[in-house]
């Protein structure tokens, strides 16, 4: 019997590159995808054009703003989500400090520094051990450059627009687990647990060694706990 499809959702100025090591370690067992989360500027946009192109049924996992488009895509679709993994995401909408920086970042692309975005984010997306790895600061940049000023201002309008999430989710019924870093600055561990404790049945698995990103930091610890979670 076929294995369901498995739907991964990028974060913010990340692409397909970000979960490299996933479709290595899923792909041959079943069909892997990554969502297009980078043409529409709110989130309802970017859910809707991503089930329109999506299986009729299949396991969605969204890392950070991935985690926020999975969301929406469960409230608009739950029928058609089997499994859910939220990493190094939140439940909740931005406080005033993250929206304030935001708005920054986006005045910066706008207006002809889209280039520093990359180093402007490196201290807070990797834990202090990997901001000097070579290859995980190419990933970063790179991803950054394949996703360009324009689709980067999009996603943040969307981040900005998105709903608070924790009303919805103990309505949230299928397996669900969260993936979090260590280390991780942005989301960090508590808020992971926030969204464990009002989601029925979730798991937690905290990444050691990691920060936002344990996706490349940690792929081994991360293809581990979403082979325990594929398999609930």
């Amino acid at each position: 019997m076929a294995m369901i499809p498995l739907l991964l959702v990028p974060g913010l100025n990340c692409t397909a590159d970000l979960w490299g090591a996933q479709i290595a370690a899923f792909a041959a067992e079943r069909q892997v995808i990554v969502a297009d989360h980078g043409r529409a500027d709110t989130m309802a946009a970017i859910a809707d054009a991503i089930l329109a192109e999506a299986p009729l049924r299949f396991a969605l996992a969204g890392l950070s703003m991935g985690g926020y488009v999975a969301l929406e895509i469960l409230r608009r679709a739950p029928e058609r989500v089997d499994r859910l993994a939220l990493l190094h995401t939140q439940a909740r909408a931005d406080g005033e400090e993250a929206r304030a920086a935001r708005l920054q970042q986006i005045e910066i692309a706008e207006t002809g520094g889209f280039d520093r975005i990359a180093d402007l984010q490196i201290p807070r997306l990797l834990s202090p051990a990997h901001q000097t790895e070579p290859g995980l600061v190419d990933i970063v940049r790179r991803m950054a450059a394949d996703t360009g000023a324009a689709a980067f201002v999009r996603q943040q309008k969307a981040i900005l627009g998105r709903l608070d999430s924790r009303p919805s989710l103990r309505a949230i019924s299928c397996p669900t687990t969260v993936i979090v870093g260590a280390e991780d600055v942005i989301t960090p561990v508590e808020l992971a647990r926030e969204m464990v404790e009002a989601i029925p049945g979730a798991a937690l698995e905290v990444i050691g060694d990691s920060g936002h990103l344990s996706t490349i930091e940690a792929p081994a610890a991360v293809n581990a706990a979403l082979a325990r979670w594929l398999a609930r």
